[in-house]
């Protein structure tokens, strides 16, 4: 039976946490609509989740809202593992016979260790995540290099190049720049939709925030204060008399520092690995997203794409919210 429930269904929800906290519950089921999927289609879905997919016939289905999109959160008394096999399977039997298409709706099992955890590390990547843009090639315009470093980065993201590699050639286009194109380029930046509202929503349930990001020091700054991020980490541009040098200086961060990086702000703040959450949208991104309790694909190319735990696939950042937490 499916409910809707605008409150959230805190009650079922309150009832759901108790038998977690008994020992029969393991894992959580989230469905979360694209902004503006018609309710019958949503609807339809849910039911035929509980009719021929991983939810249990005749279970309560509470329907939230949440900025346009519908949300449905029910924990089952199925172990993580089988439980994620049997939503694929099921989403996959949905998009074969075209029921749905990927971006419609973004489909998820949270484990317990992230429902039930007191506070919450989420980690994400900056360009093309966090904001709409790859900062790289907003600099690299400046120098008439844009199409040249645009198809690296693409060969980067999509696993097919070293990224230490291509970023130390990326940044070399840059070379003779003034310094003052970081300002020109930071007033371009904007934001991935739903970024402030997924950082709001987490501070306010008071959980942490932290980008780290394959990008440039100087810009992340700026945007890490405007959002009031908890940590953030990139790369720093060489400058020396007002000119940009061509290098980076210091250890560059790859994907391997953006694991180090979720454990370090994780041990740092004492929460363990399996409450952190991951979200990014390359191959750069994957050991974080491998590493963290729930890593989340978003809007990723398929090197990410095909190993992510969740794909979020329509631009709507705080769904991630929406798979985490209860409001």
């Amino acid at each position: 039976m499916v409910r809707s429930d605008p409150c959230g269904g805190a009650s079922f929800l309150d009832a759901e946490r108790r038998r977690t906290q008994d020992g029969l519950m393991s894992s959580t089921f989230v469905l979360v609509s694209r902004p503006d999927l018609p309710r019958p289609t949503f609807e339809a879905l849910l039911a035929q989740a509980a009719e021929s997919g991983p939810v249990p016939a005749g279970s309560v289905l509470p329907v939230a809202e949440s900025s346009g999109r519908l949300v449905c959160r029910i924990q089952l008394d199925t172990d993580e593992s089988t439980l994620r096999e049997q939503v694929e399977q099921f989403a996959a039997a949905q998009f074969a016979r075209g029921y749905l298409a990927a971006d419609d709706v973004c489909l998820a099992v949270v484990p317990a260790a992230i429902t039930e955890a007191s506070r919450l590390l989420l980690v994400m990547d900056v360009d093309s995540t966090l904001i709409r843009q790859e900062v790289i090639e907003l600099l690299a315009a400046h120098a008439g290099r844009e199409a040249e470093v645009a198809e690296v980065t693409e060969a980067a993201m999509r696993g097919e190049l070293d990224f230490a590699q291509s970023l130390v050639q990326r940044v070399a286009t840059l070379e003779g720049l003034e310094d003052r194109v970081l300002g020109e380029v930071l007033e371009r930046i904007e934001f991935s939709p739903g970024a402030r509202e997924l950082v709001a929503r987490f501070h306010a349930a008071g959980h942490l925030v932290a980008v780290v990001s394959g990008g440039f020091q100087q810009i992340l700054d700026p945007l890490a204060a405007e959002l009031g991020l908890d940590h953030a980490l990139a790369n720093t541009l060489g400058i020396v008399d007002g000119v940009l040098d061509g290098t980076v200086h210091g250890k560059i961060v790859d994907r391997s520092t953006k694991q180090e990086m979720l454990h370090s702000w994780a041990a740092a703040h004492g929460i363990p690995v399996s409450a952190t959450i991951a979200a990014g949208d390359g191959a750069n991104d994957l050991d974080m997203l491998n590493t963290a309790g729930l890593g989340v694909a978003y809007n990723a190319k398929p090197a990410l794409r095909e190993q992510a735990a969740v794909k979020l696939d329509f631009p709507a950042l705080d769904v991630i919210a929406d798979l985490v937490l209860e409001r």
